[in-house]
């Protein structure tokens, strides 16, 4: 369990927080790609860290991200004008561009000094992946180079070989990431109801022969190896004979995962959460494929809302959310699944949730299945401590550390996890081969 102090610390993300600062050190998503879909398209809301901010994509392409006060009289640039490279205030007409340069004061005579030093704040942003990256650390704001995101494998491979979106988490975001990482409760939360064949429910996350095996064994064990930008972790139950069945999750910093059941020639999965404020964050959800694309049938479910997408509206708010109980229905929690809850995201989100906005973890009893949450809490706070101690995390500068992949396989028992890795993905820490040549 963690102390009131520590899980503060760990939970909150505003501006002049520890754990706020330690994520402004690393690339942020702010917005998918499609939200700011053509030069000079309506702006959006951004809320970030704490933080709310006004996203627009200007005449020539180029993303800014600006605060929402107009420094004349306050007025909100949401309401403002996308128009000839610059957001303007539909006020007094002030005009600024992508790096909060104002390029025409109407109401301000010429000799004025405001042409020159009349600003708003705004954060440098790349496009990767069909998602927009900001960098929000202020000693990075300036003149200098866009710093690049992490290289997530989803990136890297075409678009078509990709399916990309958000949906909206009604809780902090440490809890959130914790579910993923604590893959011991896919014996339970994602499983048919006791007595029900493993094929009859249409969420299962995986084979027939992979549920029973997670269905059969809801104490694996736990191995954990760290890397340059967090660690990978092995989650070992029995399989058939003497064999085991290891699911493989990749953690990496600050906040992205990898899900555990991909064999080879699948699809891999994986997230990015990006706190909000204390009480939500987005979660980023991207399906990929580096040998081939993604099937019109594949497509067709994701966007539908199947397994780890979840259903959300046009705002990428859950259709099954906190408000109406995830629409629990009873009659199929005795029937057909373990929650009677439909979707493997929702049935993470719902549990997730029960928790509180943010859970009190001073109240917890721990257990050897969780390691992994252990781990990731340890790593995290001593990253926020390093930080306030004058040491940034070396991190953020390894953007090709994060070409990383989890999954499963199945080895006899005794190989050590080291040796299962070196099997499964041709690497000691799962790190992808170049995409033209990707075995996995």
């Amino acid at each position: 369990m963690l102390s009131d102090t520590d899980n503060r610390l760990l939970t909150q993300t505003g501006p002049d927080t520890p754990m706020g600062q330690y994520f402004r050190q690393f690339m942020q998503p702010v917005a998918l790609s499609r939200e700011l879909p053509e030069p000079d398209c309506a702006p959006i809301r951004v809320n970030v860290l704490g933080e709310s901010l006004i996203a627009f994509r200007d005449t020539n392409g180029r993303i800014g991200l600006v605060e929402p006060r107009c420094p004349h009289r306050g007025a909100d640039l949401f309401f403002g004008r996308n128009e000839n490279c610059g957001l303007r205030c539909v006020y007094h007409g002030w005009k600024f561009d992508v790096r909060g340069k104002a390029v025409d004061l109407p109401n301000v005579p010429a000799g004025s000094s405001y042409h020159d030093t009349v600003r708003i704040r705004a954060y440098p942003t790349v496009e990767f992946g069909e998602i927009v990256w900001a960098c929000l650390n202020q000693q990075a704001v300036g003149d200098r180079p866009v710093p690049s995101p992490p290289e997530l494998e989803f990136g890297l491979v075409p678009a078509h070989h990709r399916y990309v979106t958000k949906r909206l988490q009604q809780c902090n975001w440490a809890q959130s990431i914790e579910g993923a990482l604590d893959t011991a409760h896919f014996s339970f939360l994602h499983m048919p109801a006791p007595g029900v064949a493993s094929h009859e429910n249409p969420d299962a996350p995986a084979d027939l022969r992979r549920l029973r095996w997670i269905r059969e064994d809801p104490m694996p064990r736990f191995s954990i190896i760290e890397h340059d930008v967090g660690f990978v972790i092995g989650a070992a139950r029995h399989a058939d004979g003497e064999d085991l069945y290891w699911r493989i999750t990749q953690y990496m910093l600050p906040a992205h995962s990898g899900t555990p059941s991909t064999l080879t020639g699948e699809n891999h999965y994986g997230y990015t959460w990006v706190p909000i404020d204390d009480e939500s964050c987005w979660i980023y959800t991207y399906a990929w494929n580096p040998l081939r694309p993604i099937t019109a049938e594949e497509r067709d479910k994701l966007e539908s809302g199947h397994g780890v997408v979840g259903q959300v509206d046009p705002e990428f708010k859950p259709l099954r959310n906190r408000t109406n109980d995830y629409l629990l229905d009873r009659q199929e929690q005795r029937d057909l699944t373990f929650t009677g809850v439909r979707g493997l995201a929702e049935q993470d989100a719902m549990i997730q949730d029960s928790q509180g906005l943010v859970v009190d973890r001073s109240r917890e009893h721990l257990t050897a299945t969780d390691a992994a949450i252990v781990r990731f809490r340890r790593t995290v706070l001593e990253g926020a401590r390093a930080l306030q101690a004058g040491h940034p995390p070396p991190a953020p500068g390894k953007h090709e550390a994060y070409r990383l992949r989890s999954g499963s396989w199945v080895a006899a028992e005794g190989v050590p996890f080291e040796v299962v890795m070196q099997e499964r993905f041709g690497d000691p820490v799962g790190l992808a081969p170049p995409i033209a040549a990707n075995p996995n």
